[in-house]
């Protein structure tokens, strides 16, 4: 930083008690937009007279609330609520995008406890480049094209307010004292923001509630055919499609130009209005891009994400297109070794694994003893080596025996421990598309009828699964198995 510049900032606001969380919500948008309305002024300013005149520095809202009192909320309740007597404070970004997100949590704090929100400026400076990001037309220029450095006029993203030490469980207390209200500060979601954009292209308006991830592009193409019938039956509830570069349609029979480049994730989003509709991603293969869609995703807080993909089946009583519903996970992926170490258990969640049998019955028209026919419940192995094949089989095959997997992928633990970690609802249900132990490799012609089938409906299946958690009162699918010992209050 040039301390020889003079530090400008706007006028501070002064601080606001609320015990409407609307009207809350509203002050935190009124103050986010001046303060990002300020940078990208100054911003403009700068270029334009490609001189360093003064430094500029605005702040991030954020909400605090303080409780005093020992008496306990609704046990019941894993969210909405502090464990402690306290004061609690979380920095805030895009109010106007997490509206409904955030007049839900203050509400239930507000209601909770019976003490009203303090909501005004933070001492957290918002970056320049997060300011300006909702400026498409706006670039901020790379480091040594100015004659001056941008650092020395503007903030820049700082790493040390964009790490996951309160997900993880190791983040002290804020500097101030106070705890922790959310589980990211605003430079973290800030962060994700702009690579959700990068990654899916596709902005973060349109992410739904209900994300399912694939490792395959056929269904991608499913899901376009069901989100058009959808948009074609007035009763289903589903308004728009949105596919990458954010071309949205909502007449069933309108067409989507296709990029000359696909990002490296892409996003699809099948919309409703109240944002419960169901978003697709295609992360392709391989776990470190299945942890770097739901680091960047967890930001949205959605309410559960599955994973519906292809997988090796492991037992000769399987066939090409059956499906493996995930009821644990070893894993051997190792991307998230450092943040949740491979002895913390990822267990099953009831409300998912229930939803997803259930609309494996009704798609399939199977159910009870029948469905096993065509689906088996075990363990879910994943590894970080796609030709694991091609190394001596008896040390892997003799750990993937003894921990019962009845099947293989790249993707299904990482999703998973990482929905644990995020306390993000998930579940994994795959389809098999080769047996490598039975000498049935995926090579070219080895679909059958009954695979191409079943891969149709997999997706059907999966859509379904969401409509089903949809259903459920958000305390349910949201329940205390997620949450450790100390929480934030916010979900």
């Amino acid at each position: 930083m040039n301390e020889t510049l003079e530090l400008i900032t706007p006028e501070a606001a002064a601080a606001e008690t609320f015990t409407d969380a609307a009207k809350a919500v509203a002050h935190l948008e009124s103050l986010y937009s001046e303060a990002t309305g300020f940078l990208l002024e100054k911003f403009n300013e700068t270029l334009e007279s490609k001189t360093a005149t003064a430094r500029f520095r605005a702040f991030y809202p954020e909400v605090r609330i303080t409780v005093s009192s020992h008496t306990k909320a609704d046990s019941r309740l894993s969210f909405g609520h502090v464990a402690l007597p306290g004061t609690y404070a979380a920095t805030i970004t895009r109010p106007d995008l997490f509206r409904n997100y955030l007049t839900q949590q203050l509400g239930l704090l507000i209601k909770n406890h019976g003490v009203p929100v303090h909501v005004g400026p933070s001492e957290t400076p918002i970056p320049v480049h997060f300011a300006v990001a909702a400026h498409p037309e706006v670039t901020v220029p790379q480091e040594g094209v100015l004659d001056f450095s941008l650092r020395d006029v503007f903030d820049v993203p700082d790493l040390a307010g964009m790490n996951d030490d309160i997900v993880n469980g190791t983040a002290g207390p804020n500097p101030d004292g106070s705890g922790h209200l959310a589980p990211f500060t605003a430079q973290r979601v800030d962060y994700s923001l702009a690579r959700l954009s990068h990654y899916t292209a596709t902005a973060a308006e349109h992410f739904q509630n209900h994300v399912l991830f694939t490792n395959y592009q056929f269904y991608v193409d499913e899901f376009e055919a069901v989100a058009r019938r959808m948009l074609a039956d007035p009763d289903s509830g589903y308004s728009s499609f949105v596919a990458p570069g954010n071309q949205e349609i909502s007449d069933p029979q309108a067409s989507i130009p296709g990029l000359a480049k696909l990002p490296q994730m892409p996003a699809y989003h099948l919309k409703r209005p109240d944002g419960q509709g169901v978003t697709l991603v295609n992360i392709g293969v391989g776990p470190s891009n299945a942890k770097t869609a739901t680091d960047h995703i967890a930001v949205l807080r959605p309410h559960a994400w599955l994973m519906v993909g292809h997988c090796a089946g492991l037992r000769n009583s399987q066939q090409l297109g059956d499906f493996v519903l995930a009821h644990a996970y070893l894993r051997e992926d190792h991307v998230l070794d450092d943040d949740l170490p491979v002895w913390v258990p990822i267990p099953a969640l009831a409300e998912v694994q229930v939803a997803l049998q259930e609309a494996v019955a009704e798609v399939t028209k199977l159910e009870g003893y029948e469905l096993k026919r065509i689906m088996r419940t075990g363990t879910v192995a994943t590894i970080d080596n796609r030709n694991w094949e091609l190394r001596d089989q008896s040390g892997p095959v003799h750990r993937l025996s003894q921990s019962r997997a009845v099947a293989l992928d790249m993707e299904s633990a990482t999703i998973a421990a990482n929905g644990f970690r995020f306390r993000v609802p998930y579940g994994t249900l795959l389809c098999v598309s080769d047996k490598p132990l039975h000498g049935e490799l995926k090579l070219p012609g080895m679909a059958t009828e009954f695979y191409r089938t079943q891969v149709a409906n997999h997706l059907l299946i999966g859509i379904r699964a969401m409509e089903k958690l949809r259903e459920m009162p958000l305390e349910r699918i949201h329940s205390r198995k997620l949450r450790s010992f100390e929480e934030t209050a916010f979900l």
